[in-house]
């Protein structure tokens, strides 16, 4: 498989229009997986193309008859694949923000406790200098229970919408297919080198 990308347009050329999908893949060509280097390709080059554009993913592939039938599917089949990719990506954020919210109640009821466990029994068990390190220190440890939500509502979530974001745009990506006869195949692989 050889590659390039230009400024909006992903181009991939290929021996074998299957060679793009995980050979083990027991089911029928449309629903199979993206090969792992062929996606990590794709959604590389998309991450560097501008947001603004429709992405264009152009396959350029031998000149057979079984090359040709499997290239109209190729549109349905990357289409599919990136959709269901946008949709477990959607599932990983609403998981996050599910244990975002557990993390939540749960460190709120540590500072609530904390800071009620830090006014009423320790200011009246402790005398002066033991006392403040012990406020202090419960002061802390309240807030430190908070950390992991916070983190997750301030920035985890961010990464997650970005890829997502980029699979949608990638599954509604304009699909060319371009045979080549085995002549100009062979003076292109020239020409790369």
């Amino acid at each position: 498989m050889i590659a390039q990308a230009s400024e909006e347009t992903i181009e991939l050329r290929v021996d074998d229009i299957a060679q793009l999908f995980h050979t083990l893949d027991p089911f029928p060509f449309r629903e199979r997986d993206l090969d792992k280097e062929a996606e990590d390709y794709i959604v590389g080059w998309a991450r560097e193309l501008s947001g603004r554009q429709a992405i264009r993913i152009r396959v350029q592939h031998p000149d057979t008859d079984a090359q040709a039938k499997a290239a109209l599917e190729l549109r349905e089949a990357f289409g599919h694949y990136f959709s269901d990719r946008a949709n477990a990506t959607q599932g990983d954020l609403n998981e996050l923000f599910r244990i975002g919210r557990w993390s939540l109640a749960i460190g709120l009821a540590i500072l609530i406790t904390c800071l009620l466990f830090a006014h009423v029994v320790v200011g009246a068990l402790f005398a002066n200098p033991l006392r403040r390190l012990l406020e202090e220190s419960l002061l802390i440890l309240g807030w430190v229970a908070n950390w992991r939500p916070l983190e997750i509502f301030l920035y985890d979530w961010w990464p997650l919408v970005r890829r997502r974001d980029l699979y949608r745009r990638i599954s509604k990506a304009i699909i060319e297919t371009r045979a080549v006869a085995q002549s100009e195949a062979g003076v292109a692989a020239c020409q790369d080198k």
